[in-house]
């Protein structure tokens, strides 16, 4: 690192990225530091530096090895090492520069004391994890799989029986249903739709609830889709249509599922119930006889939007999915960051990375997800421009992925 790069990092202060610390401290309180960095993207720690940004200089003789020796090798863990540099300044003082890169076995916690503890970046200090961000941390660092989760409270008659001999019977092809109800947990338990108990009859997962579940919201108040429409550009005026939809996330078919369903899932249904806000009706007469429905946005864009919405979200945000159509845009958020990783710009590359993959799998049975799993580059994006003649938009942040699809002008 430069000098002038150096100097400016420090007139900038601290941040969610940069620490500022003396070098006389206490192991733990630097190892708190860096583990936070690391479970969050990464950073640096400047010694030698003030709170305030003065300059006091490296004290220590054995800088390099207290830092990677005892630092890192007692006190973080799991492994994560740093670019350790030194940058001597005009008037002779030094200043030691650690520089992380996101960790990739999340969550990094402090042993100390015989204790093991986890901590956060928030804002320019850290702080100890809270259960759900340390449930967050374990799921970005590929440990845990909240689809899988138990669901409270649930039984094997929260689950709708027909479609889960319609999934077993014609999508998975099996040649008979499960005799009985024992034979059905055994099946469900291996699919993870359904997880153990030591002191009773298992409980559905997550993915089970959501997927196959009669009325999911009833166990679990963050499944469904929030659904609003506004007749303006903001949230000024009272909604056109408020409400929640709710259901299993999974149609059933007698049959044939390119035919009309039986009874819809809850992307039928939730389309049932945009479908009044997202099409205009015209004067004009198509072939004589009826008026012609023109499309605010590409159906397939909105279809691949909301998708992803429902199959990427995190399951331990408790907040639904939110659609909101406004008169010049239509926004679908989805709770969470972006999983494994995961940018804007990977996914607009056609990279892909499932934060569901029982979800995923189980959706691309169905047909709801194409195969290659590249519906942003080959729908969103190019759709969106030919039906809108603008781009969408996308937004990522640490609480949620929002996709803004911006209406055609000329319907």
């Amino acid at each position: 690192m430069l000098k002038s790069d150096l100097l400016q990092l420090i007139a900038n202060g601290e941040n969610s990225g940069v620490e500022f610390k003396r070098d006389d401290l206490r192991p733990e309180q630097l190892a708190r530091e860096i583990a936070a960095l690391a479970n969050l993207k990464g950073g640096k720690v400047l010694l030698g530096v003030e709170d305030d940004g003065s300059i006091s200089g490296i004290q220590r003789n054995d800088l390099e090895h207290w830092v990677m020796d005892t630092i890192f090798g007692r006190y973080v863990h799991p492994m994560i090492l740093p670019y350790f540099e030194v940058v001597t300044l005009d008037d002779g003082k030094r200043v030691a520069v650690l520089t992380l890169t996101e960790g990739s076995t999340k969550p990094y916690a402090v042993r100390h004391n015989d204790r093991e503890e986890v901590y956060v970046r928030v804002g320019s200090t850290s702080r100890r994890a809270t259960r759900e961000q340390l449930a967050r941390l374990f799921e970005s660092g590929g440990m845990l799989h909240a689809e899988l989760l138990p669901v409270s409270g649930t039984a094997l008659n929260d689950l709708d029986r027909a479609r889960l001999e319609d999934y077993l019977l014609r999508v998975v092809g099996e040649s008979a249903a499960p005799a009985d109800d024992g034979a059905l947990y055994q099946r469900l338990l291996g699919l993870g739709l359904m997880v153990a108990r030591d002191d009773g009859q298992p409980v559905c997962s997550i993915a089970g609830l959501v997927l196959f579940g009669h009325s999911p919201r009833q166990k679990m108040r963050h499944a469904g889709v929030g659904w609003m429409s506004f007749s303006g550009i903001d949230m000024s005026y009272q909604a056109q249509d408020d409400s929640v939809i709710d259901g299993p996330l999974v149609a059933l078919w007698n049959g044939d599922h390119r035919q009309p369903s039986v009874d819809d899932g809850l992307i039928e249904r939730l389309f049932s119930r945009m479908r009044p806000f997202i099409d205009v009706h015209t004067d004009a007469l198509q072939d004589g006889l009826r008026r012609h429905i023109g499309l605010r946005f590409s159906a397939e864009a909105v279809r691949e939007a909301v998708l992803n919405a429902l199959v990427h979200r995190d399951w331990t945000r408790p907040v639904e999915v939110e659609i909101v159509n406004y008169a010049d845009r239509l926004e679908v958020t989805s709770p969470g960051a972006l999983q494994n990783s995961m940018s804007i710009e990977k996914m607009l590359a056609g990279q892909r990375s499932a934060r569901n993959p029982v979800i995923m799998e189980m959706m691309r049975d169905y047909g709801y997800v194409e195969q290659r799993g590249m519906g942003v580059r080959r729908k969103i994006v190019p759709l969106t421009r030919d039906v809108a003649g603008r781009d969408a938009l996308f937004e990522a942040t640490e609480d949620f992925v929002r996709v803004t699809l911006p209406s055609a002008s000329d319907v």
